[in-house]
C-alpha cells in the first residue's frame, strides 16, 4: 500500500467502505489486522470504525486494528504511543481562560467587568488555538501598521503586541503550552518519528481534509509511508480540469485540492478505495445512493466561474441520468421552525417502523435541534443529540445560576424564580415547600417591591392586606406560618447574602459558600442537599466544573458579590451535559462537524437558511478581516468551503431530506446558496420543483397531530347561581361593572376570583389615581376654611411627597409622573381659590355612604366613597369625582351605563353619607391629566335629582332581575358598553365565542 491516495465517493458509508476495504487487504489472518494503525479525523469517527468492524464481522471476535483521532480541535484525547514523550502537556482550558482574563483585566478600556473580561478572554483563546493552529506568529503583527485601522482596532493591536509578550512567561510558569500548540507538536513528533523510523505495520489515514497544516504534515509523511495510505472524503475524480483550476475558498473541493498541493500528488493519481468484490453482506444489504447523485450536487456547487455550463445542461449526460440523481433527494419548506421540527421529528419516528433503519437531522441551528429534541418526546424517544444541553440550561445548571442572581440581585422576581425551582425545598418536603412559596407570593412578593433584605419581607408580610390571604380560614395563623417560612429561608441563604454585600473573597472561596448553600437549599426532609443535587448527569457535570473552577481559579484576584455572579454565569458558557444512557440507538442529532464521515439511511439536513447553514461567520472581537488575512489566518470561504464538503459529503446518503423555514421568529429567510443553485440545475435540466412533490404531506400529518377533528367552540358562558350565593353588597363602581359585563361580578364576588399584581409592580394608571387623591384628599382636610394659605403650594406638593413615597426612587415617577403632579397642583390651586371666592365650601372628602335598597328578596346595600362634597352658598351641594383617565361620557350616565355620581347623589339625598344634604346642585368629573390642560371640570348638564331616582330605579330591577335563579351572569350582554378592561376576559373565553365586529359567533 505504499505511497498511495484514494477517496470514498460521497454515496458509500464511508466508514463501512474503509473497513470493508482494509478487511479485504489483511485477508484470513486474525493477527494482521491488529498490526494496522488508523488515523481518523474524530473520536466520533473512531467509535463509528470501530462498529463498522463489528458489523462486517458479523459477530465473530476479531483484533481491532490500533485507532486514533488525530486533527478534532474539540477533543483532549489525541494519544500516540508513538513520538517523544517528554512533550509539555496543554494548561486545562479553564485555566487558561483565567489566566488569559487576569491579563484582560490589567489593559485599559478592554472590559469593564471581571465578567466581560472571562468572556473576552474565551475568545483570546480562540484565538490563540487559530494563531497557533494556521502556523502564525504573533511576531508578525508588526505588519499590522495600527495607523492603518480605526482607533479601537489599534488598541486592540496593542494589547495583542502585550499577549505576545507575557502570555508566553505566563505559559511557562504553569510548565504547559497551549492546546492546540500541545496537538501539533505531537503531530509533528509522530511524523518526525514515523519519517525517520516508519512503523512495522499499515498506517492509514482516512476522513481528514488536511485543514489543519500540522495534519496536512502528518498526511504527507503516511503517503510516503512504505505501506502508507491515505483515504480523503469524497474527492471528486469526475471534475473537468477547467473547472478544477477554478476552484475558489467556497468550494466543496478547495480543501482537498490545496491538501493535494501540499502532498504535490496529482489529483489523476487519487484512485477509488478498492472494495472486495462481492460486496460483504451487511454493506451490500444497505441502499446506497446512485452514482448520479454526487454528481447533481458537485454540478450545483461548482464555481460562480464556470457557471455558463449549466445553459447546456438539459443536453448533457447529467440530463439522462436526473431521475437516479433524484431518487431518495427530497425538500420540505416549512412555514416556522416549529412546522420544521415538526414534520422532522415525524419523519424520524417513520425511520423506526422499519426494524434497523437509522435516520441523523444534521444542523447548524441548536434552535431546531431542541425543537426536535423536544418533539420527539411525544412518543418518548430520547433522541441522541451530539451537542448536549447546555450546562446553564440543565436543572442543577439554571439552580446554581439562579442562585447566584438572586444573592447579587435580590428582587422579588429573582427569589420566585429560585424558590419555585424544582431543586428548592429548603429542608421540606418539596410539594410543601412549593405551597409557601406560592402563598408567599401572594402575600407579599406580588405588587410593589418590599423592602431590602429578608426584614423587608417580614414588615410587608405583616402590611398585607387580608384578602391576600382569602383562602386560609385563619389569616393570623398563616401569617405566623409565612413568617416561620422566611426565618428558614433566612437561616439557608443569610450566609451567601451576607457575603455579597461583604468585601471581596477569592473564587474558590465563593464557590464554596455558593456550593454549600445550593446544597442547604436543596436538603429535602428526606433526601441531603448533596443527594439531591449532585447525582444525575447535570449534577456531576456541575460537580466537575465547580472543581474545575476551583482548581483554576485559586490565584484569581478577589470579586465582590455582583462580579462573581456574572464571572461564574460566563465560565458555564460553552458547558454541556451529555446524557450516557437511555438515548435511543437508532436516532441522532449532529452539528456540522459530528456528522463528518457518519452515513444514517436518513440523512434530514436541516435549517438550511442563509447565516445558518453556511453559518454566519462569527465577529471577531480582535482582528478585523482585513487585519486578519494580513495576519495570515482563514478567511471565512475556507471556512464556508468546509461546511459546503459537509453539505456535499451528506446529500451521499441514500435518502436525504432538505429542510428550511420560511420564516424565523416572523422575519423572512433566505434560502441558503446551496439551495438556490440545486434550484438553478434543476431549472436547467427541466425538473424545477421536483425535489418537494409529496413532501407537504409531512407538514399536514405534524399539524393533524394537534389539530381536533372538529372545533367547536364555546358558547358564551351563562352561569346561574344560587340566589343566596350572590352579592347583596356592592360599590358603585362595581354597579356599573354588573351592567357592563355581569360575569366580572359573578368571577369576583361568587368565584372570589382575583387577578394577580404583577411582580415588582411599577405604579399603573390605578395606583396614580390613588396617590393624587390622596395628596388632594389630605390638603383640603388641612385646610378646610374660606381661603387657602400662602404656602398651599408647597403644602400640597409636600402631601404629594408623601403619597408618592411607597413608589419613590422609580425613574418613570421622578421624571414623568411628578411633573404632571407639579402641574395638576397648580391647575388645582387656582381652581380651589376661585371656588372658595366665590363662597364655594368643602364639606367632606373621601366620605363613605350607604345605601339600603329594599328588595321583595332581602335588603341590598350599595356602598360608595365620594372623592368630595361642596357646599354651595345657597345650601345645595355638589359632589366631585376626581379621574386621572377619561371620565365617561354624558349620555352614558344618562343611559344607565356609569352609574357612579347618580347613585352617590341618591346616598348624599338619603343621608347616606351622614350628612344633611336638602338638594344635589351639581355632580362634575374633575379630570386630573397633568397634561395640556394641566385639569379639566367636566359638568354633567343633567339634572341630578332625575339622574338620581332614575339610577336607584335602574338598580331595583337590576337587583330584582338577578333575584332570579334563572337569570345568567353574562359576558359582556352589550358589546358596544363592554368595559374598556375587564381580568376575566380569559376566564370567559371570549376570544374563542366573540368574532371582530364584537358580536356574538
Amino acid at each position: 500500500m505504499g505511497g498511495r491516495l484514494f477517496t470514498i465517493a460521497p454515496g458509500l458509508p464511508f466508514v463501512d467502505a474503509l473497513a470493508a476495504g482494509i478487511l479485504a487487504r489483511v485477508g484470513d489472518d486474525p493477527l494482521a489486522l491488529s498490526r494496522l494503525t488508523v488515523l481518523l479525523p474524530t473520536v466520533r469517527a473512531v467509535r463509528a470504525l470501530r462498529e463498522a468492524f463489528l458489523r462486517l464481522s458479523d459477530g465473530t471476535p476479531i483484533l481491532l486494528p490500533r485507532l486514533s483521532p488525530l486533527g478534532d480541535v474539540d477533543t483532549d484525547e489525541v494519544v500516540f504511543t508513538q513520538g517523544g514523550t517528554d512533550l509539555p502537556q496543554a494548561v486545562p482550558a479553564l485555566r487558561r481562560q483565567l489566566l488569559l482574563a487576569r491579563l484582560v483585566m490589567r489593559a485599559p478600556d478592554l472590559a469593564a467587568t471581571p465578567a466581560q473580561a472571562v468572556s473576552l478572554a474565551g475568545e483570546l483563546a480562540r484565538l490563540l488555538d487559530e494563531v497557533q493552529t494556521e502556523g502564525c506568529r504573533f511576531e508578525d503583527l508588526a505588519r499590522l501598521v495600527p495607523d492603518d485601522y480605526a482607533q479601537h482596532w489599534q488598541v486592540t493591536l496593542r494589547f495583542l503586541e502585550i499577549i505576545t509578550q507575557h502570555w508566553p512567561a505566563l505559559l511557562a510558569d504553569e510548565g504547559g503550552v497551549d492546546p492546540a500548540r500541545e496537538r501539533e507538536l505531537r503531530l509533528k513528533a509522530l511524523a518526525d518519528t514515523w519519517r525517520t523510523k516508519p512503523p512495522p505495520g499499515p498506517v492509514i489515514a482516512a476522513g481528514s481534509t488536511g485543514s489543519i497544516p500540522a495534519t496536512a504534515d502528518l498526511l504527507a509523511v503516511v503517503a510516503a509511508l512504505p505501506q502508507g495510505a491515505v483515504v480523503l472524503p469524497g474527492l471528486d475524480l469526475g471534475c473537468d480540469e477547467a473547472t478544477w483550476q477554478d476552484l475558489d475558498e467556497a468550494h466543496p473541493q478547495y480543501g482537498l485540492k490545496r491538501l493535494l498541493h501540499r502532498l504535490d500528488i496529482p489529483r489523476a493519481e487519487v484512485r477509488p478505495w478498492p472494495l472486495p468484490d462481492p460486496l460483504p453482506e451487511p454493506l451490500a444489504a444497505r441502499r446506497r445512493s446512485h452514482p448520479a447523485r454526487a454528481r447533481l450536487i458537485a454540478e450545483a456547487l461548482r464555481p460562480a466561474g464556470t457557471t455558463e455550463a449549466w445553459q447546456d445542461l438539459s443536453a448533457s449526460p447529467l440530463a439522462a441520468e436526473a431521475d437516479a440523481a433524484l431518487a431518495g433527494l427530497s425538500r420540505l419548506d416549512a412555514a416556522t421552525p416549529q412546522e420544521e421540527a415538526g414534520a422532522i421529528a415525524l419523519m424520524m419516528r417513520e425511520v423506526l417502523e422499519t426494524p434497523g433503519r437509522t435516520a441523523a437531522l444534521v444542523t447548524a441551528d441548536r434552535d431546531l435541534a431542541r425543537r426536535v429534541a423536544l418533539a420527539l418526546k411525544r412518543w418518548d424517544i430520547a433522541v441522541n443529540d451530539s451537542a448536549g444541553l447546555p450546562l446553564t440550561q440543565s436543572a442543577v445548571g439554571s439552580y446554581l445560576r439562579l442562585l447566584a442572581d438572586w444573592a447579587a440581585e435580590p428582587s422579588p422576581l429573582a427569589l420566585l424564580s429560585l424558590l419555585k425551582h424544582p431543586l428548592a425545598a429548603g429542608g421540606h418536603n418539596p410539594s410543601f415547600f412549593r405551597a409557601q412559596v406560592r402563598d408567599l407570593e401572594r402575600a407579599v412578593l406580588r405588587g410593589p417591591r418590599p423592602a431590602d433584605g429578608f426584614d423587608g419581607l417580614r414588615l410587608a408580610l405583616t402590611q398585607a392586606d387580608t384578602r391576600r390571604f382569602d383562602a386560609h380560614d385563619d389569616v393570623d395563623a398563616h401569617r405566623a406560618r409565612l413568617g416561620a417560612f422566611i426565618d428558614g429561608l433566612e437561616n439557608i441563604l443569610r450566609p451567601l447574602l451576607a457575603a455579597m454585600n461583604g468585601t471581596g473573597r477569592t473564587l474558590a472561596d465563593w464557590l464554596d459558600l455558593h456550593a454549600r448553600t445550593a446544597e442547604a437549599l436543596a436538603a429535602s426532609d428526606e433526601q441531603s442537599g448533596a443527594d439531591r443535587l449532585w447525582r444525575l448527569d447535570d449534577g456531576e457535570a456541575a460537580a466537575t466544573f465547580v472543581d474545575e473552577v476551583q482548581d483554576a481559579g485559586h490565584d484569581f484576584p478577589e470579586l465582590g458579590g455582583p462580579d462573581y455572579a456574572a464571572v461564574v454565569s460566563a465560565l458555564m458558557v460553552g458547558r454541556a451535559v451529555r446524557p450516557r444512557y437511555g438515548l435511543h440507538p437508532r436516532l441522532y442529532i449532529l452539528g456540522l462537524l459530528e456528522a463528518r464521515l457518519q452515513q444514517f439511511d436518513v440523512m434530514i439536513l436541516g435549517g438550511l437558511n442563509e447565516g445558518t447553514w453556511p453559518p454566519q461567520p462569527k465577529a471577531d472581537p480582535w482582528l478585523s478581516r482585513p487585519m486578519r488575512q494580513r495576519f495570515g489566518l482563514p478567511t471565512p470561504e475556507q471556512h464556508l468551503g468546509q461546511t459546503a464538503h459537509d453539505f456535499a459529503q451528506a446529500c451521499g446518503a441514500p435518502v436525504v431530506v432538505l429542510t428550511r423555514s420560511e420564516r424565523v421568529e416572523g422575519t423572512p429567510t433566505v434560502p441558503s446558496r446551496w439551495l438556490l443553485r440545486l434550484d438553478t440545475v434543476l431549472k436547467a435540466l427541466g425538473r424545477a420543483r421536483s425535489l418537494t412533490g409529496g413532501m407537504a404531506r409531512w407538514t399536514a400529518w405534524a399539524e393533524a397531530m394537534d389539530t381536533p377533528a372538529a372545533v367547536r367552540p364555546c358558547p358564551p358562558p351563562e352561569p346561574r347561581p344560587p340566589v343566596a350565593a350572590r352579592p347583596r353588597r356592592l360599590s358603585v363602581t362595581q354597579v356599573e361593572t354588573w351592567m357592563r359585563d355581569p360575569y366580572a361580578l359573578y368571577a369576583r364576588h361568587v368565584l372570589r376570583l382575583e387577578a394577580l399584581d404583577p411582580l415588582d409592580a411599577d405604579p399603573g394608571a390605578a395606583d396614580r389615581g390613588t396617590m393624587i387623591h390622596k395628596a388632594l384628599d389630605d390638603f383640603i382636610k388641612a385646610n378646610p376654611g374660606t381661603l387657602l394659605p400662602e404656602d398651599a403650594r408647597d403644602q400640597l406638593l409636600r402631601f404629594g411627597r408623601l403619597a408618592f413615597a411607597p413608589y419613590s426612587g422609580l425613574p418613570s415617577l421622578e421624571t414623568f409622573w411628578w411633573p404632571r403632579f407639579e402641574r395638576i397642583a397648580d391647575w388645582f390651586l387656582a381652581l380651589e381659590r376661585d371656588r372658595r371666592a366665590g363662597g364655594v365650601q368643602p364639606l367632606a372628602t373621601e366620605a363613605k355612604g350607604i345605601l339600603t335598597v329594599e328588595t321583595a328578596y332581602k335588603p341590598f346595600e350599595i356602598i360608595a366613597k365620594a372623592d368630595r362634597i361642596d357646599r354651595h352658598p345657597d345650601g345645595s351641594v355638589a359632589i366631585i369625582d376626581y379621574k386621572t383617565g377619561t371620565p365617561p361620557r354624558a349620555r352614558d350616565v344618562e343611559l344607565g351605563f356609569a352609574p357612579q355620581l347618580p347613585l352617590e347623589a341618591a346616598i348624599a339625598l338619603a343621608g347616606g353619607f351622614g350628612l344633611r344634604v336638602p338638594v344635589v346642585e351639581q355632580l362634575s368629573f374633575w379630570r386630573l391629566t397633568g397634561g395640556e390642560p394641566a385639569g379639566q371640570v367636566v359638568a354633567l348638564k343633567l339634572d341630578p335629582a332625575r339622574l338620581a331616582a332614575e339610577a336607584v330605579g335602574g338598580l331595583r330591577q337590576l337587583i330584582d332581575l338577578f333575584d332570579q335563579e334563572s337569570t345568567p351572569y353574562r359576558s359582556q350582554p352589550r358589546p358596544g358598553m363592554a368595559p374598556r378592561y375587564s381580568d376575566y376576559l380569559h376566564l370567559a373565553r371570549v376570544a374563542e365565542w366573540s368574532v371582530g365586529d364584537g358580536g356574538e359567533a
